[in-house]
C-alpha cells in the first residue's frame, strides 16, 4: 500500500475524531489509529524495494553503457586495423578511431552521470516522504499520548473540595498535524 494514502488516512482519522470543547484536544479511535501506523511500518519496507529496483535499473542502464562502449571500441578497432592495411590513409584511419572511441567514453560517461542523478533524485524524494511521514507519525504518537494522559481522572481530592476546569493543563500544546504532500521529480 502506499506510504501516502496511509499517511492520508491516518490525518482522515485525526480529522474525524471527537474535538473536545474548549481545548485543541481531539478524541480518536486508537485501534485505528495503531492498525494505521502497523501498515505503514508495512509499507516503508516496500518503498525500500522500490529504491532497490531503481539502483537496479541503474545498474543495468550502466552494464548496457559499457557494453555498447565495448562494442564502439571493438568496431573502431576493426576499423582501425582495416584502414592501417591501407598505406595512404594512416594516419587518418587512426584519428578516426581515437574519435570514436573517445566519443564512446563520452556517451558512457554522459549516460552514467544521468543514471546517478536519476537514482540520487529518486531516493531523495524518498528519503523526504520517510521523513516528513516519520514527523507525521510522531507527532500522532505524541498527540494521542497526550490526550490519554489529559483524560486520566486526577487524585481524588478532600470530600469538600470540588475539582474545577483550572486544574486542566492547557499550557502545554500539542504539536500541530501537518499534511504531507509528495512531488516526484520526472
Amino acid at each position: 500500500m502506499d506510504i501516502q494514502h496511509l499517511v492520508d488516512r491516518l490525518e482522515e482519522l485525526l480529522n474525524s475524531g471527537r474535538h473536545i470543547p474548549f481545548t485543541t484536544l481531539t478524541v480518536i479511535d486508537e485501534q485505528r489509529a495503531l492498525e494505521l501506523i502497523d501498515q505503514m511500518r508495512i509499507s516503508i519496507p516496500e518503498e525500500i524495494e522500490k529504491a532497490k529496483r531503481v539502483l537496479r535499473e541503474r545498474d543495468r542502464i550502466m552494464a548496457q553503457a559499457n557494453e555498447e562502449a565495448a562494442r564502439i571500441r571493438d568496431l573502431a578497432r576493426e576499423k582501425s586495423e582495416t584502414l592501417i592495411q591501407r598505406d595512404a590513409i594512416t594516419q587518418a584511419a587512426q584519428a578516426r578511431a581515437a574519435s570514436i572511441i573517445e566519443k564512446s567514453r563520452q556517451e558512457a560517461n554522459a549516460i552514467r552521470e544521468e543514471a546517478d542523478r536519476y537514482v540520487i533524485d529518486v531516493l531523495s524524494d524518498l528519503e523526504d516522504a520517510l521523513k516528513r511521514t516519520l514527523a507525521v507519525v510522531q507527532n500522532g504518537i505524541r498527540h494521542v499520548t497526550q490526550e490519554a494522559r489529559r483524560r486520566q481522572p486526577a487524585a481524588p481530592a478532600a470530600a469538600t473540595s470540588v475539582e474545577t476546569p483550572a486544574a486542566l493543563d492547557t499550557s502545554e500544546e500539542p504539536m500541530p498535524i501537518e499534511r504531507i504532500s509528495s512531488t516526484r521529480r520526472e
